[in-house]
């Protein structure tokens, strides 16, 4: 049985803080929306104690994995979605069982290039990046 945790938050105070949530890195409002919140999202879990061992892996046309991060013993699978708004809903609202199944998949095919298995448990996260006027607001759920 799988349970979910949420936390809720504002990101912990740290070295060097993310990129402004409000502009890209070009300057311009909403754009590459996706990669600034993955970046939120992997600042976050580095600011909470997590290790992160790869970012943005691909198995062919098959998909990619936003982060793959270590929490103690246990290998960690994030999904990140961000939104600026609500107009297309929540980010957790675009997790259906459709994605879940083809992030196990992915999962698999990840583990299946391991040289050597991995010891511990596994587990698949979301993480969603609400990018607001005034800030960001991130929710983690855990085993999902």
């Amino acid at each position: 049985m799988t349970t979910t945790d949420t936390t809720t938050s504002q990101p912990p105070a740290a070295a060097s803080p993310p990129p402004d949530p409000t502009t890209s890195r070009a300057g311009g409002p909403r754009v590459a929306l996706g990669p600034r919140g993955e970046e939120h999202a992997a600042h976050w879990l580095r600011d909470i104690g997590y290790e992160i061992l790869d970012r943005n892996w691909r198995s062919g046309r098959e998909g990619e994995i936003d982060i793959i991060a270590r929490d103690g013993d246990c290998l960690v699978f994030v999904e990140v979605k961000t939104r600026a708004g609500t107009r297309h809903g929540t980010p957790f609202e675009a997790i259906d069982d459709r994605k879940r199944r083809r992030l196990r998949r992915l999962i698999g095919r990840w583990l299946q290039q391991r040289e050597t298995a991995w010891p511990g448990p596994v587990r698949l996260d979301a993480i969603g990046v609400r990018l607001l006027t005034d800030g960001l607001v991130i929710e983690h759920r855990r085993g999902v």
